[in-house]
């Protein structure tokens, strides 16, 4: 019980010390609300006042015009934005230009073409929950997803067009996406 860290109880009381802060707008108090979306700092007099803030303040950065580079689709500069997703590099002529790289992207993997139509790349999306995926290029045309990292390899049971790797107790295993099939075989 010598081991807990003093710091953690300080840390509360100074979170409830900004309990009392007065509205900027109207003078009212504000208090700690919370929505389906996340908790939030709001006016008490809220009919009357609207003013709200977040909790928790993040830093923002502004756009940074990267100096020297190109966009593949346009020619315009690239410029290091924040979004909502975290930082990411996108053209500067944003709403008619939507070319968009992100810096955690891992580009060392080889792309797997879709097996559904051929056309489109299996790529890591995340969905508004946070859980990753894998879903076609071709999104609008292609809807296939796959929940599991992708390989490049046809089923040799059924001849889909791909395998994904799992986890399991044994370890990593290939194994086909397809439910109807039963194949799986040791990484």
């Amino acid at each position: 019980m010598s081991k807990i860290d003093e710091q953690l109880f300080s840390a509360h009381e100074h979170a409830l010390e900004k309990e009392y802060e007065l509205c900027p707008e109207c003078g009212s108090e504000l208090s700690v609300k919370h929505s389906k979306h996340g908790s939030f700092i709001g006016c008490n007099n809220y009919p009357n006042c609207a003013y709200t803030r977040p909790l928790v303040q993040h830093e923002s950065i502004e756009t940074q015009v990267i100096e020297g580079s190109k966009c593949p689709e346009c020619g315009h500069e690239l410029a290091v934005k924040s979004g909502r997703f975290g930082i990411f590099i996108g053209c500067t002529q944003y709403p008619s230009c939507t070319h968009i790289e992100r810096p955690d992207q891992e580009s060392d993997k080889p792309q797997v073409a879709c097996p559904e139509c051929k056309t489109g790349k299996l790529e890591h999306r995340t969905s508004r929950f946070g859980k990753g995926f894998y879903a076609c290029s071709a999104y609008p045309k292609c809807k296939f997803i796959v929940n599991y990292p992708p390989v490049g390899e046809t089923c040799p049971s059924c001849g889909f067009g791909i395998l994904v790797e799992r986890k399991g107790a044994a370890g990593m295993r290939l194994e086909c996406p397809q439910k109807s099939c039963k194949y799986k075989r040791a990484l």
